[in-house]
């Protein structure tokens, strides 16, 4: 790995090395620590990322706010996914993934739109009384709970990129190794304590206890940061 990547060669490969995402949370912030005179933004992925992204903020003693964006997939596989799309209107599509989906171009417009509605849809509930903080000319930590196809993240790096972040820091417990090369030329840090490579990936599998986080879950989670707009 690049040396702006860091993690945990112990961990490299290896599964339920997370009790939950807070634990992950605690186990990133430590890593994170020196960043903390940088006077940082925590930016979470929702929904996954909050939890992760609430511990890094506490340690820190950084804001906490949400980078919205949303997987564009198929209607008959939501699992699996082709592109993103972000808050600003900022969309990725991975033409591979489309070709080995075998999906139209409808089939890719309507999973495009139905990602733009749930963006939406999630801006107006958590930050459409407040707005993201700012984050021009300062140093951002961008969190998910796990990468896979990484396209979540690079929409994510995208809309920070036109936002006009001086840095860009990734965290994540958990990430392909495949995924961790794509978002490291796209950023200028990367931590990442459990990498793991192999044809078939699950984020849930890095730890023991898992579940999908609601959206009231984040409400709870960004409301001790002082965050409004959260109902």
């Amino acid at each position: 790995m690049a040396p702006k990547v860091h993690q945990n060669p112990e961990w490299r490969d290896q599964v339920g090395v997370f009790a939950d995402r807070k634990e992950a949370g605690e186990i990133l912030a430590e890593m994170l620590a020196h960043l903390a005179k940088e006077n940082p933004v925590v930016l979470a992925i929702p929904a996954g990322g909050v939890p992760v992204a609430a511990e890094i903020a506490r340690r820190l003693k950084a804001p906490l706010s949400l980078l919205v964006t949303s997987k564009a997939t198929p209607r008959w596989n939501t699992e699996v996914g082709f592109g993103a799309v972000a808050f600003d209107g900022t969309e990725v599509v991975n033409e591979e993934a489309v070709n080995q989906l075998g999906l139209s171009e409808a089939e890719v417009e309507a999973g495009l739109r139905r990602a733009r509605e749930k963006v939406q849809r999630r801006y107006q509930r958590f930050l459409g009384k407040t707005g993201m903080p700012e984050v021009k000319g300062r140093t951002v930590i961008l969190v998910d709970d796990g990468l896979a196809t990484s396209y979540t993240m690079e929409v994510a790096i995208q809309a920070l990129k036109h936002l006009g972040a001086e840095r860009i820091i990734v965290a994540v417990p958990t990430a392909h190794r495949q995924a961790v090369q794509r978002i490291a030329s796209q950023v200028d840090e990367v931590y990442c304590p459990n990498i793991r490579g192999g044809w078939v990936f699950a984020v849930a599998e890095a730890y023991r206890q898992w579940h999908d986080v609601t959206e009231d879950e984040v409400a709870q989670w960004l409301r001790p940061a002082g965050s409004a707009g959260t109902e």
